[in-house]
């Protein structure tokens, strides 16, 4: 069973990573319409779900209200802020979100996928340390005066 996901503290995430509350009622989070509003941003609500643990609805709202979605998705599935974040929940409206905690299995494979990512770049860094320890090295030799020994 999943933790209770509370709106404050998913409210705090985003505000801290520069998104705008817009502070929409539920009424108008329902509405639908995203584009309607001047100023992009979000606004949220509290729902349960069907094992009727607390969670979050995230909607966005504004011109580009489909950016404003992408980054509070980028934002709250940062492993700092670890929360699953879906798109694809009965009931939830094109833009909106549904936020609850992550577990340790979803972190798990979070973790696992960055590093497969990673793992070229970490590669080729490696490669390239290696490389310049290797001609400091050789510059170290020559500037002793002993580049015949090469």
């Amino acid at each position: 069973m999943s933790r209770a996901t509370r709106v404050h503290t998913i409210r705090r995430h985003l505000v801290q990573g520069g998104l705008v509350d817009l502070g929409l009622d539920e009424a108008a989070q329902k509405a639908g319409r995203p584009a309607r509003h001047a100023t992009d941003g979000f606004s949220l609500r509290q729902t349960t779900d069907p094992a009727g643990t607390l969670v979050v609805i995230a909607a966005a709202f504004g011109p580009d209200w489909f950016a404003t979605m992408r980054a509070v998705r980028y934002r709250l599935e940062q492993p700092y802020v670890k929360c699953h974040v879906t798109g694809d929940a009965p009931g939830l409206a094109d833009h909106e979100l549904l936020v609850r905690w992550a577990t340790s299995a979803e972190l798990q494979a979070r973790k696992a996928a960055q590093d497969q990512r990673q793992a070229p770049l970490r590669t080729l860094l490696r490669r390239q340390e290696a490389q310049q320890r290797a001609e400091e090295e050789r510059q170290e030799l020559e500037a002793a005066g002993q580049s015949g020994l090469f």
